[in-house]
């Protein structure tokens, strides 16, 4: 049996980096009664390392969590970052890996969206906006789990909405 205690936080860093830290801004301030393990903690691949690398070592950290939490942006269904047919070792013709590797089409985010569902973690995905907007999402975790909106809309400002996370993630 597998011991699961942390919470796995993905999401298309270069749109949602703020949706990001601010969860990391209300788990680290004491002020704030959120309260999670960040599975990110346990180990980091390097940027420089090979897609098939980074997805063991993000399968790494969801084999240690209990609960996967999507932060969704305008950019996070069309993020391609992560298939081998990016990587230098594919071979276009052919369609497999010069290194011997098995080939996985999947971005990152599908890949550690697919992972979540076989692994039945707890899914709550966060919409970086002020509506849940399901079209944005990917559709493997479409319907699944708990959707809310990180944002509000109020007086013509758009204002993070600490209350709807604590509740999503409780």
């Amino acid at each position: 049996m597998v011991y699961r205690t942390k919470t796995y936080i993905a999401g298309e860093w270069d749109g949602d980096q703020d949706a990001i830290q601010k969860l990391h801004d209300w788990n680290d301030n004491k002020f704030w009664s959120l309260s999670f393990t960040d599975a990110h903690d346990l180990m980091q691949a390097n940027d420089g390392s090979l897609n098939c690398s980074i997805k063991s070592s993000l399968a790494t950290r969801l084999n240690a969590s209990k609960r996967f939490v999507l932060i969704v942006g305008k950019n996070t269904k069309s993020a391609r970052s992560g298939g081998c047919q990016y990587c230098n070792s594919y071979n276009r013709w052919t369609g497999s890996c010069a290194r011997g590797y098995s080939v996985d089409i999947r971005s990152y985010i599908q890949y550690e969206c697919d992972k979540a569902i076989k692994d039945e973690l707890d899914i709550v995905v966060l919409y970086n906006a002020a509506t849940v907007d399901k079209s944005k999402c990917p559709e493997s975790v479409k319907n699944i789990g708990n959707h809310v909106a990180m944002c509000y809309y109020k007086d013509g400002k758009y204002y993070w909405d600490y209350n709807a996370v604590k509740e999503a993630l409780s």
